[in-house]
């Protein structure tokens, strides 16, 4: 190489590097959303409110990009701190300030996507409903995706006023108008958080639902009697929410199937502001430790003051997979229910078979040629190879212009929805009949009759847990057990907007105003209902006697008199997929006793999990706290001992128990164990003189031998009046 190519090269090379540094320095950083915990003790006095002391700050680091405010919200309940919009240049120079504990980038989360009334045991004459007025006076606020205030699930008729301690208000859209009442005593919108993540400019100021998640979930927890929800044969053509008395709230915080960390705690900020009594949550974020955990953080100061929450478990299915499982919060899995949505067919030779359908249309099929296989024009059998869904089966049915199916198929979670012909699903043994007759009756094989849009009641076994309901141990704590409980989520008939599509009939979009709909977000509105109805009855009760209440009296054995089993497998489940059980609200009114939590017993279950003074102070919003105890142990209704080959064998609990029945109570103890597991407790019999009075016992568990991964057993208390206090009690061996 030439001296003169040698310079030019080596020019060239510098001019490149001194271009690429020019880009790097001119390129704009990236703003992005954060929340920030700071210590409100350091306030200086000259700013009011904490409000104007976040804005100060901000200020300070430099002006916004493009003039958009830095500011997303500024919370005063749930967390000190605030929301907003930087670059991580600015965070960095945040982070000196004395007054600074924690930041971290926003995470964006998700939604969790009747006849259950009765099926849980609520009567108007007795019991709960009856107990409760049916949750009159108490509030149940619901952050969700909105709400369809016209809906008659929302109708006031027979409401009481609202309660003067209300604060709330109802967010009247610039363009949509949106109308409360003394039903639906408030909405507002909590978006910025996730506009502010999709970069959109377009406005959503109003409560209203366009998703549909929000509206079945508030009609689902307290909707009111609604004449004529008389889809797929529905029991009476009513509909009914579990706290038909109660008043509801709506925090919308999503538009679009999506939420924001910043948005759900500016929700429940405000929730918590307005006087709720219940908050409901059928939505979820990564797992995560507690103290970045939004909903567990928001969710501690609203047991704090009182108000207890809910949230769904999930909709993963699988074991690990639960959401929302602080120890304060109630965490819902989600059970079938015993109906079914069938249709018949009666053949040629006068058999009547039973089968699965939702085909929406009360059409008859009368008197039409059977054909064991695809013939234009008539009703055709299929047998499922395994090869094609039951959808991809009907579909081809209609393609061919058959005028009706008979499907083969004995799995029970085959979608039966969206079916374009007239179709029900048998199983093989009815199969076989049919297959049968139409050998033996050649050309002349026909079916006399085929009706559509019947329901059946008494479905056994039920309740199951749901294939999707996610499932234990919990992957951020396994030493809780979660879920606590299930509660109906399959199939659960509840309010939607008219503008959302049921299902496809052929080439159109069926519309509703009440729709079937299954998941976690179903069966936790449940849970919310109740205890609005036992927070009616039993005011003084704290969220912790709530959720004792629910678990210590929930039953695990199904219609067929055997243990709760999985919708998937048919097969036993264990409380790692059912928690203490299925939800039983009129026992759940009088437990006999209760296991309470107090404040300090959550400090020195966080104390015990090992978290630094940051962590701590993120989850507390408190620069002080003291640790009365070592460990984790908390006073759950539930226990779980983890055992592994190198640790003891041998796992210490210890329970106070609260009377909350009869003032003369003696309660006697009875434990339940599976292979190589021993339960010992002192005391075995638990004496009461008076209400409220508390007793303590001691509980060890022990595994001998070698041990199964899973095993359980429980913890029974039972006294003179059938009060029977259970808790199940779960190992975990690895």
């Amino acid at each position: 190489m030439s001296v003169r190519n040698y310079y030019i090269s080596i020019l060239s090379f510098l001019l490149a590097l001194l271009f690429g540094i020019n880009n790097v320095l001119s390129k704009p950083e990236e703003y992005k959303t954060y929340i920030v915990h700071l210590d409100h003790s350091l306030k200086p006095s000259s700013f009011l409110t904490h409000e104007t002391w976040h804005q100060t700050i901000l200020k300070s680091l430099s002006k916004p990009v493009h003039g958009k405010e830095m500011l997303l919200y500024s919370y005063n309940h749930v967390m000190n701190g605030f929301s907003a919009r930087l670059t991580p240049s600015q965070v960095s120079k945040l982070k000196k300030s004395p007054a600074h504990i924690a930041t971290h980038e926003e995470k964006i989360g998700k939604l969790f996507t009747t006849h259950s009334p009765q099926f849980m045991g609520l009567r108007h004459s007795s019991g709960l409903w009856n107990a409760s007025s049916y949750g009159e006076g108490v509030i149940i606020g619901m952050i969700d995706s909105g709400v369809w205030p016209e809906s008659e699930s929302f109708n006031e008729k027979g409401m009481p006023p609202i309660p003067t301690r209300w604060k709330g208000k109802c967010q009247n859209s610039t363009t949509n108008p949106f109308p409360c009442n003394r039903k639906l005593i408030g909405a507002q919108v909590f978006i910025k958080g996730i506009q502010a993540a999709d970069e959109s400019d377009s406005p959503d100021d109003s409560p209203r639902d366009f998703l549909g998640h929000g509206t079945h979930t508030s009609s689902t927890a307290a909707g009111n009697h609604v004449p004529g929800a008389s889809q797929f044969g529905y029991a009476n053509g009513v509909a009914r929410g579990i706290a038909p008395g109660a008043h509801v709230a709506m925090y919308k915080v999503s538009s679009g199937g999506f939420i924001a960390e910043s948005d759900v705690l500016a929700a429940m900020d405000q929730a918590i502001a307005d006087g709720v009594d219940i908050m409901s949550l059928s939505l979820g974020f990564d797992h995560v430790p507690y103290f970045q955990d939004v909903i567990a953080i928001a969710s501690l100061s609203a047991i704090e003051k009182g108000i207890f929450v809910v949230c769904s478990a999930g909709n993963d299915g699988a074991p690990n997979t639960t959401f929302n499982s602080a120890p304060w919060i109630t965490t819902v899995g989600a059970g079938t229910l015993d109906r079914s949505f069938i249709a018949t067919v009666t053949l040629g030779n006068d058999l009547t078979l039973e089968g699965q359908s939702k085909f929406p249309d009360r059409v008859l099929v009368v008197d039409t040629l059977l054909y064991y296989g695809k013939v234009f024009g008539k009703v055709v059998m299929c047998d499922n190879n395994g090869s094609n869904t039951i959808f991809e089966q009907v579909r081809e049915l209609a393609r061919v212009e058959a005028l009706a199916g008979i499907l083969i198929a004995d799995e029970t979670l085959y979608n039966i929805d969206e079916l374009e012909i007239p179709s029900l699903i048998l199983p093989s043994s009815s199969g076989a009949l049919i297959r049968k007759y139409a050998i033996e009756a050649a050309d002349d094989a026909s079916v006399k009759i085929m009706r559509f849009v019947l329901t059946s009641f008494g479905t056994k076994p039920a309740p199951q847990v749901a294939f999707f309901s996610s499932r234990g141990p919990d992957p951020v704590n396994p030493n809780i057990l979660k879920p606590d409980i299930i509660a109906p989520g399959v199939e659960v008939l509840a309010a939607i907007p008219p503008i959302v599509s049921v299902e496809q009939f052929g080439n159109y979009d069926l519309g509703s105003d009440y729709a079937f709909l299954s998941g976690t977000s179903m069966s936790a509105p449940h849970v919310a209902g109740v205890a609005a109805l036992l927070k009616a009855v039993h005011p003084e009760w704290s969220p912790a006697a709530i959720r004792s209440a629910l678990m210590t009296t929930a039953y695990t054995v199904d219609n067929n008199g055997t243990t709760l089993t999985n919708q998937f497998t048919s097969l036993s489940g264990t409380p790692l997929d059912y928690g203490a059980g299925h939800i039983n609200p009129n026992k759940a009114m009088d437990p006999g006793l209760i296991y309470d939590i107090d404040w300090q017993g959550y400090v020195d279950f966080l104390c015990g999990l090992g978290y630094n003074d940051t962590e701590m102070k993120a989850i507390l919003r408190q620069s002080k706290w003291s640790c009365t105890q070592e460990g984790t142990d908390i006073n759950y209704p539930s226990f779980v001992a983890m055992f592994s080959a190198d640790s003891p064998n041998v796992k210490n609990f210890t329970r106070v128990l609260t009377n909350v029945g009869d003032d003369q109570s003696v309660y006697q103890l009875i434990t339940e164990t599976s292979q190589g597991m021993t339960i010992k407790v002192e005391p075995t019999t638990l004496t009461f003189t008076s209400k409220y009075q508390k007793q303590k016992f001691a509980a060890s568990v022990q595994m001998n031998g070698k041990a199964p991964p899973v095993a359980y057993g429980y913890v029974k208390w039972i006294d003179q009046n059938n009060h029977i206090v259970a808790s199940p009690v779960v190992v975990l061996n690895s």
